[in-house]
């Protein structure tokens, strides 16, 4: 393909890893309330929402959360205190991108506080701070398209000269409806792999991979080439 305009990363799961740690305490928490729920259903039901939304599911069947949004954010400082890094190899993407020019962005259900204290504790914030895009921005989160195309508007591009890598099935819906080229990341063993293909990702599991998918050199290959 020829390279896009625009790269714009989902944050949890693509640029860190934090997708163990929340979900281990997203179930304990929606269980103890009265919805009981495993890590494994909470990682197939929930990943890549917003915790607006999955309040809102939760409390459809009558069990009611509470502050749990306000919670929640409150809570993540202590939560990932310890544990939390960076996904392997994203440096090598962003550094493909800064040298060939492209600009990048985040977009993510998480809101920008939640962004600063991931990528800050990964030592990735100084990488993306100039563009934080959250689900808090627009009317409605993934799996609609609203955010995306939010991301885009602002920094100046149109739907199909953007390229999104996402982790999971809503976001990868969310970027096909906004018009997006969509490339799903799968470094997780525990990726719904076949779900982000069925709706419509290009899937890989190596961040060093991304720069030759999307129409650049890989580091490695330029490498090779000034050698």
């Amino acid at each position: 393909m020829q390279p896009p305009g625009l790269v714009i990363f989902d944050c949890d799961g693509v640029l860190v890893d934090t997708e163990t740690l929340a979900n281990r305490r997203l179930s304990a928490w929606l269980s103890e309330a009265g919805y009981a729920i495993s890590y494994e259903e909470c990682r197939r039901t929930f990943c890549g929402r917003s915790m607006k939304s999955v309040q809102e599911e939760v409390e459809a069947t009558g069990v009611l959360l509470g502050d749990f949004v306000d919670r929640w954010y409150r809570e993540l400082p202590g939560l990932f205190e310890e544990g939390l890094e960076a996904v392997p190899h994203v440096e090598a993407a962003v550094f493909a991108l800064r040298d060939a020019g492209i600009p990048w962005c985040v977009a993510s259900s998480a809101n920008v506080e939640k962004m600063h204290l991931t990528l800050g504790r990964t030592g990735l914030l100084v990488h993306f701070e100039h563009a934080l895009f959250s689900a808090s921005m627009v009317e409605r989160g993934k799996p609609f398209p609203d955010l995306f195309l939010h991301a885009a508007r602002t920094l100046g591009f149109s739907p199909h000269e953007c390229v999104v890598v996402e982790d999971a099935v809503p976001g990868v819906q969310a970027a096909r409806a906004a018009g997006m080229h969509v490339f799903g990341y799968h470094g997780d063993p525990l990726s719904d792999r076949d779900g982000l293909a069925a709706a419509g990702a290009v899937l890989f599991d190596d961040m060093r991979d991304l720069p030759s998918l999307i129409g650049l050199a890989s580091r490695h290959e330029a490498d090779g080439a000034a050698g």
